[in-house]
């Protein structure tokens, strides 16, 4: 990439359709922001009608082949693919990195390797499908299920994971034996863009097809009458407008959108110092800018001044800086946007709340957010109920099981939240009443390929990873044969 002088001579990225790169028919292009420094160093297409036909063609050409390979055949490339993320892994994280500012060491150690674990897991799951035995369940007549791919599937990801979440929704798609045409966010497509190209030396032409574009660009992705299903990962409002489009003609819908994790410490825990650091990490984790992140933290008020001491001394000593700083734990927000939206919050908290530590902008170059503890916070507080979706922990406190249930499922969200305590009946009564997809126990945000990811309520439905993930990006037919003489 090459460091920019006038915006006119950026390097121009490239749409990725039919196994090669291509200029976008659109002839427009935005500027994408370095947000560790403020600063344009790449332009990017933002393509139009005629670009999102194009892949969607090359999609649906590659389908008909693609959809009649064995399950051993995807799986081969697939493992191919995971062997080229980790040849590659180095171009894939500069590429992240420059576009998001996370810091590279973070980006080497917790997800390159990760996402050549996704693919090699999905390579596995489509050799391994499970379902209902072939039977007899009327007389003279044998059912058998088949299991087939749904057709071609349209893509939108988020900027706060772009490789991850990319690999998320592809792995899956193609082992099932889709294909896909994909749409990043517009602030951060470039790491999506490189791994098509790496992908693309892999497998078939047209299999894997990526426009980049804005908010239009994802409507018209949506909206293709070629896609029979859409997956999208980011906002409630986003998932809405998804889902409202695909209605018009009944497209199956994959929707992980937003979150507001419920962190549930009892006045058990046997190390409270312990936890606060755990929880601090898993909050502050790529600057809070995660749907599951340890962000509303609900302490038994028994212990809340020695847990809030602690977890502000964690959030204090937290580092944050830009991609080359191998200590940080997290960089900037994304974009300026999202600055603005989280200093928002602090130029609108209630009275009742205290900021512990943090609550503003660092510098004034690029959008770095200093790491934040906010106690004294009430339920219906805008800070509890709506995604801040920065480096900003709320803390709350509770009286018993019944009270901490009740705030934690207080939200409109489902996706995500965890239980901290030492008694085992507890965290089993906790987890079964809380009203997410996922709850961690003494724990909070790890992922592995094997279980599944996905909310209820406003955070969406269906299952990234795991085997229900698999199961999503497959369709179910009934086939019953008459076997009577």
């Amino acid at each position: 990439m090459t460091t920019p002088v006038e915006n006119s001579e950026l390097t121009r990225l490239r749409n990725y359709v039919n196994g090669e790169l291509a200029d976008a028919k659109s002839a427009r292009f935005s500027d994408v922001i370095d947000p560790c420094t403020g600063e344009a160093y790449l332009r990017a297409p933002i393509s139009g009608a005629e670009d999102v036909e194009a892949a969607y063609a090359a999609a649906a050409a590659a389908f008909e082949s693609w959809s009649q390979t064995t399950p051993g055949e995807r799986a081969n490339l697939l493992l191919k693919v995971a062997d080229a993320i980790e040849a590659r892994a180095e171009e894939l994280n500069e590429a992240e990195c420059r576009n998001t500012g996370k810091p590279r060491a973070r980006m080497a150690e917790d997800e390159t390797p990760v996402a050549a674990d996704h693919f090699r897991f999905f390579a596995g799951a489509a050799r391994t499908l499970e379902g209902p035995t072939s039977g007899e369940f009327l007389a003279d007549h044998t059912s058998v299920i088949r299991h087939e791919p749904i057709g071609v599937v349209g893509q939108v990801t988020p900027w706060n994971y772009p490789m991850m979440m990319a690999v998320w929704k592809i792995a899956p798609a193609l082992a099932a034996g889709n294909t896909v045409v994909l749409k990043p966010s517009d602030t951060t497509p470039v790491s999506t863009v490189k791994l098509a190209e790496i992908m693309g030396e892999v497998l078939p032409k047209g299999v894997f097809n990526v426009v980049v574009g804005d908010r239009e660009t994802g409507a018209l992705v949506v909206g293709h009458p070629t896609a029979a299903m859409v997956a999208i990962t980011g906002s409630v409002g986003a998932g809405m407008a998804v889902a409202k489009s695909a209605a018009d003609d009944l497209k199956r819908v994959h929707l992980e959108l937003g979150g507001k994790a419920p962190v549930v410490v009892f006045d058990d825990v046997k190390d409270l110092k312990a936890a606060a650091e755990a929880i601090a990490t898993a909050g502050l984790y790529n600057a809070g800018q995660d749907c599951t992140a340890a962000c509303r933290v609900l302490v038994h008020e028994n212990v809340h001044d020695e847990f809030a001491a602690a977890l502000v001394e964690a959030a204090a000593n937290t580092r944050t800086g830009d991609l080359s700083d191998e200590e940080a734990l997290y960089g900037p927000l994304n974009n300026a946007g999202q600055l603005e939206r989280v200093a928002g919050f602090f130029e609108r908290v209630p009275g009742h709340a205290k900021v512990l530590t943090g609550g503003h902008r660092i510098g004034d170059k690029g959008y770095f957010f200093a790491p934040t503890v906010v106690d004294g916070l009430q339920q219906d507080d805008e800070m509890v109920q709506n995604e801040v979706f920065g480096p900003v922990i709320t803390v709350q406190t509770f009286s018993d099981e019944a009270d901490a249930v009740a705030k934690a499922n207080g939200v409109k969200y489902g996706l995500s939240g965890s239980v901290w305590t030492s008694d085992h009946g507890r965290a089993m009564r906790m987890s079964k009443k809380l009203d997410f997809g996922v709850v961690w126990v003494n724990t909070h945000i790890p992922f592995v390929s094997e279980m599944p990811h996905g909310g209820f309520k406003h955070s969406g439905y269906g299952k990234d990873l795991s085997v229900f993930g698999l199961h999503d990006y497959l369709r179910v037919k009934h086939v019953m044969h008459y076997i009577g003489e």
